[in-house]
């Protein structure tokens, strides 16, 4: 798991920066997924180095990403609107609609790690 949520920082990341650039560097808040990004990146890389503390990582990576969830889902809704380039804002809901997406896709994942490591332990 501690190698997926690098990958998934990269996804965050990549969501916040580009973000920010395609809407002219408009906004700093456009960057709020690269810093979710950073903090999972980090916790990934502690995860792999610290055997120790790869359980107390991971669990913060998932609080991280169902706080993200959690600001970004509002958005979904809104998302067959500002696809078609109407609303307000258009740019930014398409941003925070791919973060709620990938927060769950990255808390279904680590959801399912935890099941299976508590399985593999009580077996």
């Amino acid at each position: 798991m501690p190698r997926i949520t690098i990958g998934f920082s990269l996804a965050y990341l990549t969501i916040g920066l580009g973000g920010y650039s395609l809407t002219g560097a408009a906004s700093w808040t456009a960057l709020i997924p690269a810093g979710i990004g950073l903090v999972l990146l980090i916790l990934g890389i502690v995860a792999v180095r610290g055997e120790n503390l790869r359980k107390h990582a991971m669990h913060a990576a998932l609080l991280v990403s169902l706080l993200a969830l959690g600001g970004t889902a509002s958005s979904l809704p809104k998302l067959p609107e500002a696809l078609a380039g109407e609303g307000q804002r258009p740019a930014a809901v398409q941003a925070q609609a791919a973060t709620a997406v990938v927060s769950l896709a990255f808390l279904v994942l680590g959801i399912r790690s935890f099941i299976q490591a508590r399985r593999s332990r009580s077996s």
